[in-house]
């Protein structure tokens, strides 16, 4: 198993035709670009976390009913510079790089003040995010870097804050109808005020009709919301909109900004300064598109971890929205390297379910409804919102599902009603073994499964001038599977020999599965 995860994984540079069984459908065309950790080792030194792994990008090119596959490492300053010195010499959120023994006390000292205020990483081994019409991998960092979709060639490195004063950043956007798109992120200590940023890139630069304007440069703040603490921001990995709101979760799970400083002095890494409160409260923030500030009612629920929004939309006065939810934080720490050993599947378990949890948040509450009252009057669900004294709101989930991560949705559906949830089926173990596709109508499900695969979260791609939300060949993954999600009948499946992803890969008598981890944009 720790073989299987922390094996360096080899560039496939030129296109590598699969071997297809059944057919893939004629519409289909276009490129699947994937991104995740590729190598964990460099030289004689290791990562210590598997998300650590710097980043090595994939592309799945489907034309005319084949599939060719390539891969190759993002040429990141961070890449670059591990790779000359032969060792990791920067610093991962999870590992610590330290300078060179040989070095003289005035490069260790200057090695010790960088790390006090860091310039973290550009190592972006999360997303691919398309922003107008250029693409770019990205992390949680402030840096995200260009790349070109055909070759996976690395373009230039973008810093956040030339344009918005964020240290940190999701990799999870959200794009409205017109390619606009709308993130996220944390402004540390910045004029004595740590805030949650909210910003928009438009999808072409204003007034310019040529291709090659950068729209980042017109990134406008959307709305900023003061963290509860100045030194303990919540640690977020994505967020909710609507057609008229934005739902962020500042979650107990934080990051100790004083240890953070002291980290590199300590001999620890930036993840053991992350903590989770599990007395404190998850506060959930509603924010009126329209007028660009937070609903004045204070919401919130009991302390959990989330890293995946589902979906939200309105209904009868009320923001509906659906996470995934973890009791504790063991999910980060189950990925440390030295827990993926032979025994992993057995020992190494979850200590809280991933739960598929539904919220109801009301839009306006009655100041003279009682106290202890339910103000939700949705009839969809049986989520609850109490009334306190002092204008606070306890919300209750309903609980819709046990055992998903990795969600995905038609995303014609996104920020509106919706019905279908396709993801990865998880139960005490963080390895999937199961695509679900969950009807949260009628609250049944439908499974795909092989023997000896690890699948992934599915990419759903709807039909041309589809009507229903879930008519589509959709994407698990076994190698490259196609099958259709209103029946879960396999259609076909690009099977390519001894090619593993991000170190998820099995052996059985044909050879090697590909197994996908980070999804993002197919783009036809």
């Amino acid at each position: 198993m720790e073989i299987i995860f922390g094996r360096n994984k080899k560039e496939q540079l030129e296109p590598l035709r699969a071997t297809v069984t059944g057919s893939i459908p004629a519409w289909l065309q276009g490129t699947l670009l994937r991104n995740g950790p590729g190598m964990h080792t460099v030289g004689d030194s290791k990562y210590n976390h598997w998300f650590d792994g710097l980043a090595l990008l994939h592309s799945f090119s489907i034309r005319d009913g084949e599939v060719f596959y390539r891969s190759k490492y993002l040429q990141s300053d961070t890449y670059n510079a591990n790779i000359e010195a032969n060792r990791i010499v920067v610093s991962e959120f999870g590992t610590m790089a330290y300078p060179d023994p040989c070095k003289n006390i005035f490069s260790k000292a200057f090695s010790y003040l960088s790390h006090t205020i860091p310039d973290f990483t550009d190592n972006c081994l999360i997303n691919i995010m398309k922003c107008g019409e250029d693409f770019y991998a990205t992390t949680e960092t402030n840096y995200i870097r260009k790349i070109d979709p055909q070759t996976l060639e690395t373009l230039e490195k973008v810093d956040y804050r030339k344009y918005v004063a964020v240290n940190l950043a999701t990799s999870h956007p959200h794009y409205d109808e017109a390619g606009n798109v709308l993130n996220m992120g944390t402004s540390i200590a910045d004029k004595g005020r740590t805030k949650y940023v909210m910003f928009k890139i438009p999808a072409t630069a204003p007034g310019s009709k040529k291709k090659g304007k950068n729209p980042l440069k017109h990134s406008e703040v959307f709305c900023s919301i003061p963290s509860r603490s100045l030194l303990s921001p919540s640690y977020y990995h994505s967020f909710g909109v609507t057609e008229n709101y934005v739902v962020f979760l500042e979650q107990p799970f934080k990051l100790d900004i004083l240890k953070m400083a002291t980290a590199y002095m300590r001999g620890v890494s930036w993840a053991s300064c992350m903590t989770f409160c599990k007395e404190d409260k998850t506060y959930i923030h509603i924010i009126d598109q329209k007028t660009r500030k937070p609903v004045p009612t204070k919401f919130y629920t009991d302390p959990m971890v989330v890293f995946h929004h589902v979906n939200a939309y309105e209904e009868d006065g009320c923001v509906l929205f659906d996470v995934i939810a973890y009791e504790d934080n063991s999910l980060y720490q189950l990925f440390y390297l030295a827990n993926l050993n032979k025994d992993f599947e057995e020992k190494s378990r979850l200590t809280s379910v991933p739960t598929l949890r539904r919220f109801a948040v009301p839009l306006h509450v009655d100041k003279d409804a009682e106290v202890g009252s339910n103000l939700v009057k949705v009839s969809s669900t049986t989520a609850t919102a109490l009334k306190e004294k002092d204008d606070h709101v306890y919300c209750q989930p309903e609980v819709l599902y046990e055992g998903l991560e990795l969600p995905r949705i038609n995303y014609a559906h996104n920020g509106k009603p919706y019905r279908y949830i396709f993801a990865a089926e998880v139960q005490w173990s963080p390895v999937p073994t199961k695509i679900l596709k969950y009807d949260v109508l009628t609250k049944s499900s439908l499974k795909w499964s092989e023997e000896s695969c690890w699948p992934a979260e599915p990419l759903f791609v709807p039909t041309p001038g589809a009507k229903d939300e879930d008519d589509a060949p959709c994407r698990p993954s076994r190698d490259l599977v196609v099958s259709h999600h209103k029946s879960n009948r396999q259609l076909s499946m690009a099977w390519m020999p001894e090619i593993s992803t991000f170190g998820r890969q099995t052996e059985d008598k044909q050879g090697s599965m590909i197994i996908l981890r980070h999804t993002e944009n197919l783009n036809y």
